[in-house]
């Protein structure tokens, strides 16, 4: 992360983020396919380490870490996407507002206070070690515990999604792009942006 200062001179939390390049590996189409999308390749992997069947189905177009399958609306225009298309920085604009989602820093084992924002008990008044403690868990008279109560847990990893999230600059030249606010996920992290 860092800030970024707009014309007004006013200061913007920021994340750098790396675009691509994607390259469009496949083109499916609802007459064959059933559904229209977009799949894209993405990363670099050494081509020992590719199977034939992928080496097959991107025989022209290198050896990809990963693929990633995009629907189509029925207001998109699938002309445009082509198999080889290049997808990069310049595809996006300052002042554009995307949708992010990654998954998010994995925390391990978490108790309730840190997971769920409870407060613990009392540190004094004949209390004893219950500063972290979930308290009450549920009514007497079912005997059991009810199907979704907050208590400790593994926390994180989970996919976000950021909607509204704004551009404010892009460096083609670098094939980066600085959006604002922040952004889940450690660094390296693979991120998806869509319009």
């Amino acid at each position: 992360m860092t800030q970024l200062f707009d014309e007004d001179g006013r200061v913007h939390p920021a994340t750098i983020l790396k675009v691509g390049p994607v390259v469009v590996t496949q083109v499916k189409e609802a007459g064959k396919d059933g559904y229209e999308a977009v799949q894209v390749g993405f990363g670099e992997k050494k081509e020992k380490n590719v199977n034939k069947a992928q080496r097959g189905h991107t025989k022209d177009l290198g050896s990809f870490a990963g693929f990633r399958e995009f629907r189509v609306g029925e207001n998109d225009d699938l002309g445009s996407m082509a198999v080889g298309t290049k997808v990069d920085a310049a595809a996006f604009e300052p002042g554009d507002v995307v949708t992010i989602a990654a998954v998010s820093k994995g925390k391990g084992f978490q108790g309730v206070v840190k997971r769920h924002g409870f407060h613990g008990g009392p540190r004094t008044h004949g209390q004893k070690h219950s500063e972290r403690e979930p308290g009450s868990i549920g009514a007497t008279g079912p005997q059991r515990v009810f199907k979704g109560v907050k208590m400790a847990g593994r926390m994180g990893s989970d996919r976000v999604t950021l909607r509204g999230v704004k551009i404010l600059h892009v460096d083609s030249d670098k094939n980066e792009i600085v959006v604002r606010g922040s952004i889940p996920g450690r660094r390296g992290t693979m991120v998806e942006i869509t319009g």
